[in-house]
């Protein structure tokens, strides 16, 4: 089974790991929460070409509720944010490997900003 995306809902997908993802009232974006990993990249995969699609100039990605994100999920993050045509990608309260995967591998990516926890 594959995980929710942009729905509100919760679904576990295998293993048992669950995401959710639904738009942010009030402003561009979405919300997450569960984990990021092989088990639900897919959705993720999907909730970011969505977020791009609907990109005007700022797009927020808040993460709060998120445990874990694998560097692959940091990986589309950042290529998705490399992708925008114009503006910026805000990344709200992040797990901490997030701002650290991104400096590691992308130390000088324009167009993503990280608000930490």
């Amino acid at each position: 089974m594959e995980a929710a995306h942009d729905t509100g809902e919760r679904a576990p997908v295998q293993g048992g790991a669950v995401l959710e993802v639904s738009p942010l009232p009030g402003r561009s974006g979405i919300r997450v929460s569960g984990e990021i990993s092989v088990a639900t990249r897919l959705s993720w995969e999907a909730a970011l070409t969505e977020l791009a699609r609907r990109h005007t100039d700022v797009s927020y990605v808040e993460l709060s509720r998120v445990g874990f994100v694998d560097v692959a999920g940091v990986s589309a993050l950042a290529v998705t944010a490399m992708n925008l045509p114009r503006g910026r990608m805000v990344v709200e309260h992040p797990p901490p490997q997030v701002p650290r995967v991104l400096a590691l591998f992308w130390p000088a990516l324009r167009g993503i900003e990280v608000a930490p926890r």
